[in-house]
């Protein structure tokens, strides 16, 4: 059916891009009970509803008139998950209100901050960006929010997701209460019908398709491969299907890097987007995929929300998604506006049940089957070159044919035709031999564990215990060793000889009272020495002025003359020393 009545300059619009009639979203929000009411709705990627929310705020932003008055505070704020999502809102407002006259700014993070600044305070009737940069220019000052209209939550779910509820939530708060509120998005968790709840009025839901449902439009496979041949199916898939535009999905940036070095160095033509890169470079790569200077897009999942390109025909996922949500979200960048696309699984067999887990969550049905091998690419290549020659010999130029009969003078049709094959191959990435998948024989439980000898390592309990090394109980308890009192009781070891006194030298009780030996006059071979009496005193009295003689002790100059002591002759005889019979009577200490 065709479009209802719309303002002429929007219908002229979507004219000039070839809409004849609407998709089932589009007309949904056309529909009376729609109008000028807070809607929430859940259709499926790709069905055209930027153009859906576009056309569904026409009525309110224009109030009847065919031109919007020139542009002071916005109107009409649309809020994205990505950069690359609301770059691509902005080029499709952009067209669908020119000749109504709006103005439309971008602001996302990556871009010169200062210049969104300078749009804002020249005007704009609909502004458009990311979270994150539309909070900070309304905290500093330069968004003003006064006169707004109409708010548009796209891909409300995937924004909540990465995190950006304080964000939303500060930039509805600071819009009047009375503005229409739109939320899009492909599901509608929890989190979404609570936001609805608190910031939306009367909404109206629309439910185009069912939640988490799979594309008609999408055709589903999985290719098993061995359990490292990652990159070298996603090389054999690439070749074999030969799509005008196609994405790979890995689940880090590290990965996308690694996948990306590797098509280029293979041949083909490719570009990488991740977090990582800046605005420049992710533009850039954007705009190579649409003009078909490259025709496959490496990309982690940041990029599943965001990339609208009609000729991309196929989706491969190298690392499998998490959920059944990013199942969904990367394959619907496929099988848009009414094409139809291809969704491929790489999973490695040890992954098998991982992926039909997967798959069973989305209600999807999937086509298993071995990646595809390098005879089958060969065959599939032989068809295409065929076809790509025979094309090229419709109506070809005068001199291109005065080139071939010179060229059939010199060699016969076939080999001249052999030589453009070969010439034709050769700009072809060569695929990869794979392994049979079949011949995978996962590893037997004791071969996976790390410790192939558990039981005997986990039998070295009675080594651990050590019940005869740690029973030393007679050795650590040493009864007999620590029992040194004969050992110290030196008896017989001292009755050698008058030093037998050892034995009240062992009882060192009676060592203290040293009053009888510092009466030693006998032994009084100098002043200093003899007045070790008061020296001896000192344990008595326990006075460190008398120790404090010790000086005299140091200073052994009498003491050091002790030539006629070193002959020990008398010292030696210890038998006056050794009756220290006296000397054991130290028990008055």
């Amino acid at each position: 059916m065709p479009f209802p009545e719309l303002q002429p300059s929007l219908l002229q619009a979507l004219t000039a891009r070839g809409y004849t009639e609407p998709t089932p979203v589009q007309e949904a929000v056309l529909q009376p009970e729609a109008a000028e009411r807070d809607l929430l709705v859940s259709a499926q990627t790709g069905s055209g509803k930027t153009v859906a929310y576009g056309l569904a705020m026409s009525e309110t932003l224009l109030a009847g008139a065919s031109r919007l008055e020139r542009a002071k505070k916005p109107l009409a704020l649309i809020v994205s998950p990505t950069r690359e999502l609301a770059l691509q809102v902005q080029t499709e407002l952009t067209w669908l209100f020119a000749s109504a006259g709006a103005r439309v700014i971008c602001c996302v993070g990556g871009m010169d901050a200062r210049r969104e600044q300078r749009a804002l305070e020249t005007g704009a009737h609909i502004v458009v960006g990311t979270p994150g940069r539309l909070a900070d220019h309304l905290n500093r000052g330069y968004l003003k929010l006064d006169d707004i209209r109409v708010v548009v939550l796209d891909e409300a779910d995937e924004m909540l997701d990465f995190g950006f509820r304080e964000e939303l939530e500060l930039l509805l708060n600071a819009t009047p209460p009375e503005r229409r509120t739109l939320m899009f998005s492909a599901t509608l968790p929890k989190a979404i019908l609570g936001l609805a709840r608190q910031y939306q009025r009367d909404a109206l839901r629309l439910a185009l398709s069912a939640e988490n449902a799979p594309h008609a439009d999408i055709e589903y496979r999985a290719f098993l491969t061995g359990p490292r041949e990652m990159e070298h199916a996603v090389v054999n898939t690439l070749r074999f299907f030969d799509a005008q535009g196609a994405i790979v999905f890995c689940s880090t940036r590290e990965a996308v890097r690694r996948l990306h070095a590797s098509l280029q160095e293979r041949g083909f033509s490719a570009v990488a987007l991740s977090g990582e890169l800046s605005q420049f470079e992710r533009t850039t790569a954007l705009q190579a995929l649409r003009d078909g200077r490259a025709r496959v897009c490496v990309a982690t999942d940041v990029a599943a929300r965001g990339l609208d390109m009609p000729d991309l025909g196929l989706v491969i996922h190298a690392d499998l998604p998490q959920n059944k949500q990013m199942l969904l979200h990367r394959s619907g960048r496929t099988g848009r506006a009414g094409h139809k696309g291809l969704s491929v699984m790489i999973v490695p067999v040890q992954h098998r049940g991982t992926a039909e887990r997967l798959l069973g969550a989305g209600k999807i049905t999937a086509v298993w089957s071995p990646a595809p091998s390098a005879d089958s690419i060969h065959s599939r290549d032989e068809e295409n070159l065929v076809r790509e020659i025979i094309a090229m010999t419709d109506s070809p130029a005068e001199e291109d044919l005065a080139a071939g009969r010179t060229l059939l003078e010199q060699a016969n049709a076939e080999q001249i035709a052999a030589v453009l094959v070969r010439i034709r191959r050769e700009r072809l990435p060569a695929p990869e031999v794979l392994e049979d998948p079949s011949t995978y024989k996962r590893p037997s439980k004791a071969a996976k564990s790390p410790w192939p000898g558990k039981k005997p390592f986990g039998a070295k309990k009675s080594f651990g215990a050590k019940p005869s090394f740690g029973a030393k109980k007679p050795f650590g308890a040493k009864p007999s060793f620590g029992a040194k009192k004969s050992f110290g009781a030196e008896k017989s070891f001292g009755a050698e000889s008058t030093y037998e006194a050892k034995k009240s030298f062992g009882a060192k009780k009676s060592f203290g009272a040293k009053k009888p030996f510092g009466a030693k006059k006998p032994y009084e071979a100098g002043a200093s020495f003899g007045s070790q009496n008061t020296f001896g005193v000192q344990d008595a009295s326990v006075s460190k002025e008398s120790f404090g003689v010790k000086a005299l002790f140091t200073g052994k100059k009498s003491y050091g003359a002790k030539k006629n002591f070193g002959p020990k002759e008398t010292f030696g005889a210890k038998k006056t020393f050794g009756a220290k019979k006296t000397y054991g009577k130290k028990k008055i200490f």
